[in-house]
């Protein structure tokens, strides 16, 4: 079996996507938090962000952040965000947007994971699919154009609506900074892509 080589850029989007989805799908512990507390920014948007929100993981915790991450996504009935894909597009959850990615997951052979329990048009599942298909977790890695029609079709129209209202929710706080970083990489991803075409 050979093994493809996975270009260092990609591989580095990759591993952003997957930071994205590890701190959306459940509250950081505190060796999550050491670990955007160690990162480092740059003069990019990009930099500045992570470089913020490695000052705010710093000051945070644990506890607090779980407080937070509960206030947002799960509440009393409901959080303050509804961080789905079908909600955003539709206003209602579990509608056309789901059932467009459960098919495209099918033909790109991927399969939801047995102990996750929401629909998977959730923001943390996305960024996970995404990095995935960048560096082959569902097969081969998926092509350029490949990863564009997806993220056209399931990230680009709603994400960077979501991680803006992330960045402004009255519970964010460390939040707000995971908001930025990610309402910034998505402005990066749709630009990319752009000139691709």
């Amino acid at each position: 079996m050979t093994t493809l080589e996975i270009a260092e850029e990609d591989r580095l989007r990759a591993d952003f996507y997957n930071f994205l989805g590890l701190l959306l799908a459940g509250p950081p512990d505190q060796m999550v938090l050491d670990q955007c507390a160690g990162l480092g920014g740059d003069e990019t948007d990009l930099g500045q962000a992570i470089a913020t929100m490695s000052r705010v993981a710093k000051a945070s915790k644990p506890q607090t952040v779980v407080r937070e991450f509960n206030a947002l996504f799960i509440g009393l009935g409901r959080g303050e965000l509804l961080p789905y894909a079908s909600y955003y597009l539709t206003g209602f959850l579990n509608e056309k947007p789901l059932a467009q990615l459960r098919s495209d997951m099918v033909v790109r052979g991927i399969t939801r994971a047995q102990n996750v329990y929401e629909p998977e048009d959730n923001i943390a599942s996305l960024m996970e699919m995404m990095a995935g298909m960048i560096v082959g977790r569902f097969g081969a890695p998926a092509t350029l154009e490949a990863q564009k029609t997806f993220w056209a079709k399931h990230i680009g129209p709603w994400a960077g609506h979501f991680y803006s209202d992330l960045e402004a929710a009255k519970n964010s706080v460390f939040y707000a900074s995971v908001g930025t970083a990610g309402r910034v990489f998505m402005d990066i991803e749709r630009e990319a892509f752009r000139m691709t075409a």
